[in-house]
């Protein structure tokens, strides 16, 4: 067989001379089945390897050798915001900026451990010692009062769904977990298929419903790129388009990237749409008191959904206002309007958590449950969340300021329009590169900024660079 596939392909290329038989065989079989006049102009190396990796084998020299099962994994693209952490870290640039990573720095630019989640955590250290509390499973839906007591801060301690007690509480793995819990929810038990998303959002609230088992990504639009704004007249459209039974993510504050919030007036009308419409509101709330400093305005939006009358879930995160970036704290609120339906809708999400992750870690809704219940811990964190919120909001101005004084081409009072972490620069791709490369000042690619990165330090630094930016691709 060797001689005629030999006569065949005159004469024998060297990467088949060394295949084992039975591999030769199949080769032969496989390209004789396939031959034509043109045979030998194709096979060349490229069809070779083809063929090669079609039978999981590849050369190593002269040998051959059977391939992984995992040889057929592609390498992933690395996520935006992490890669640029990972390559801030290994530049050694004196004035290098990190502007990607939406955690809280303080005015030297080093994270700050609340002072009184330091407090919460040596009472547990206490407690522990003491052996009132210990390291056993919790409940798979979590510490029971942790998420009674998060549940109650987001919709208010005189929320209807409250008092009427239909609604209810799941610690989750953060804000991320909250998310996933009530996603697939949704799609196992209601079969929603239709979700949709702001453009632009948080870049992981697509892939966290889409592994849920939701099939049908929709956007609506969000971002007026001319006035860096509020496109509010296209968020309404296209709400108004939106199939029956869609569900809506909804950022309750602080929006993701943009910094962007509707109005008390423009809420109400979006209320109008989704009630009309029979859309679903799925609100993310990763922000709550973090964005303006102050927990009843930043919950807004959620309570007035709840006084509207609508069925709704809303993940909340603990990561930003208390700081527990790595604690995974986190919760989903469930309001429902009948509170005899809450027992089957536990049972069912019990299987979901059990399913995927078993139970929740205690340690940080351990913090949190005890911030929230104990008086005096409550009001030191109230000041705390003060702390984080004005440092941004002066961060805000003081680049606005610097930027106008600077005479930097366009508008700049969307940065202090903006609230929350994020501000939404409407810096274009190649000014953004520019400032990566020339200026190694880290930001993601849509122009987005962590304002949290932005210090007393390097606000002058950052201005120039961004001055110098604009004018060059203006």
């Amino acid at each position: 067989m060797r001689r005629l596939f030999s006569d065949m392909m005159s004469p024998l290329p060297t990467e088949l001379k060394s295949l084992p038989s039975f591999l030769f065989s199949c080769l032969f079989t496989y390209i004789h089945s396939h031959r034509s006049h043109q045979l030998t102009a194709i096979l060349e190396s490229a069809l070779i390897a083809h063929l090669l990796r079609l039978f999981k084998y590849k050369e190593v020299g002269h040998s051959f050798f059977i391939m992984s099962e995992f040889a057929v994994v592609e390498a992933a693209p690395p996520i935006e915001v992490f890669q640029l952490s990972r390559d801030c870290q290994a530049d050694t640039h004196t004035q290098k900026i990190n502007l990607g990573v939406g955690a809280y720095r303080t005015p030297e630019g080093k994270p700050w451990i609340l002072p009184v989640v330091k407090k919460a955590e040596a009472q547990l250290a206490k407690d522990i010692d003491a052996e009132t509390i210990n390291h056993e499973y919790l409940p798979v839906l979590g510490l029971d009062s942790f998420a009674t007591a998060a549940t109650s801060m987001v919709l208010g301690k005189d929320s209807p769904a409250l008092k009427e007690e239909r609604a209810f509480g799941v610690q989750s793995l953060s804000g991320t977990g909250a998310l996933r819990n009530g996603a697939e929810f949704l799609f196992r038990q209601l079969k929603r298929t239709v979700f949709y998303f702001s453009d632009p959002t948080w870049g992981n609230h697509g892939l966290i419903f889409k592994n849920a088992g939701f099939t049908d990504a929709r956007k609506y639009r969000y971002w007026n790129k001319d006035t860096c704004g509020f496109n509010f007249e296209g968020m309404i459209e296209d709400l108004q388009n939106a199939p029956e039974g869609a569900v809506i993510i909804l950022h309750a504050c602080a929006h993701n990237p943009t910094g962007i919030d509707p109005s008390q007036e423009q809420w109400g009308k979006i209320a109008d749409v989704m009630q009309e419409k029979k859309l679903f509101p799925f609100f993310d709330c990763a922000y709550q008191g973090f964005a303006s400093g102050d927990l009843d305005q930043d919950a807004w939006a959620v309570r007035f959904f709840v006084e509207r009358g609508f069925e709704m879930f809303c993940s909340q995160s603990f990561s930003k206002n208390f700081g527990l970036y790595n604690e995974r704290a986190g919760n989903l609120t469930v309001v429902v309007k009948d509170k005899s339906l809450i027992e089957n809708m536990k049972s069912q999400i019990t299987l979901i958590v059990r399913a995927m992750y078993s139970n929740p870690p205690a340690h940080g809704g351990r913090i949190v449950d005890l911030v929230l219940k104990d008086e005096q811990l409550f009001k030191e964190w109230c000041e705390c969340i003060k702390v984080m919120s004005s440092r941004i909001i002066e961060m805000r101005q003081g680049l606005r300021e610097r930027l106008e004084k600077l005479s930097t081409p366009g508008q700049w009072n969307h940065i202090t329009e903006q609230i929350g972490m994020f501000s939404f620069t409407g810096l274009t791709p190649e000014m953004c590169q520019f400032l990566l490369k020339e200026k190694h000042v880290y930001l993601l690619k849509n122009g987005r900024i962590s304002m949290c990165g932005v210090t007393p330090s390097n606000l002058d630094y950052l201005a120039e660079s961004i001055n110098e930016a604009v004018n060059k691709f203006k």
